[in-house]
């Protein structure tokens, strides 16, 4: 049987915008490389591909330079998509650009109206439960607009807390298969995974965290080489992309694609 937290036939993507240089970030570290930017995003799509999905490249958008983030602006479930409201005023615009895809694809399109905030960042579908992490971005009443949603869907929604400091509750974990987590140890140690089989990112490696499994591989940032090895040796098959200039945006494996 399909499990729909990791085995997918569909995924979302968009080709980053030249304006990419005005996206948001955290800290600035200088601005990424539009064509160190597409090259991964190529290999990228490539890996999704390999696996027999089915990819849809959606088109740069130069009025939204974070738009290739495409995971923030909704959340995609077997019984139907969410659209959600994000917590930074720019990309509120990048929610209705994807709204006619997702209506192509499902029958059921719903959408976080607000006045609470979240971004797909946060939230982290399992085998059992969907983890919606509060974060800057994702505030308390848009995790409970989301739980009424879900809940008539027949899913429990339970709300962590992403530590200060930490702009995602995906930067710092991600599913490795139903009941297996990749975490950081500060994400770990709240206490949030209990129950839950959880393999920590390697001392220093932290931003190794933010990976996606998706059907057999499992994307990872490359640059992280003892987590990789970790993740080898528990018998997980690793593809390494380039997310250098991703991450000068606080970007991530995850952030890239939405997967259904």
């Amino acid at each position: 049987m399909q499990n729909p937290s990791y085995e997918f036939a569909r995924a979302i993507t968009r080709r980053p915008a030249s304006s990419i240089a005005d996206g948001l970030r955290a800290e600035d570290m200088g601005n990424p490389d539009l064509e160190g930017m597409l090259a991964a995003h190529t290999a990228y799509v490539t890996a999704l591909r390999s696996t027999g999905a089915e990819v849809v490249e959606l088109p740069p958008l130069e009025a939204f330079p974070d738009a290739q983030f495409v995971e923030d602006t909704a959340l995609c479930l077997p019984q139907g998509a969410i659209l959600m409201r994000p917590g930074a005023p720019s990309r509120l615009g990048e929610v209705a650009e994807m709204a006619p895809t997702l209506r192509a694809c499902y029958d059921d399109v719903r959408e976080i109206t607000g006045p609470g905030h979240i971004e797909g960042g946060d939230i982290l579908v399992t085998g059992r439960e969907i983890l919606v992490g509060r974060s800057d971005r994702t505030d308390a009443a848009g995790v409970a607009e989301l739980a009424e949603i879900v809940a008539e869907w027949g899913h429990s929604l339970r709300e962590v807390f992403t530590p200060p400091g930490v702009l995602h509750f995906k930067t710092d974990c991600s599913l490795m298969d139903a009941e297996t987590i990749l975490a950081t140890k500060r994400l770990d140690a709240s206490g949030c995974f209990e129950g839950y089989r959880v393999l920590h990112v390697a001392e220093g490696e932290e931003a190794a965290a933010n990976a996606i499994r998706f059907n057999n591989l499992v994307l990872m940032a490359a640059g992280f080489p003892r987590t990789a090895e970790m993740l080898d040796k528990a018998g997980y098959e690793i593809v390494e992309i380039d997310n250098t200039d991703c991450a000068l945006l606080d970007g991530g494996m995850s952030c890239l694609s939405l997967r259904f």
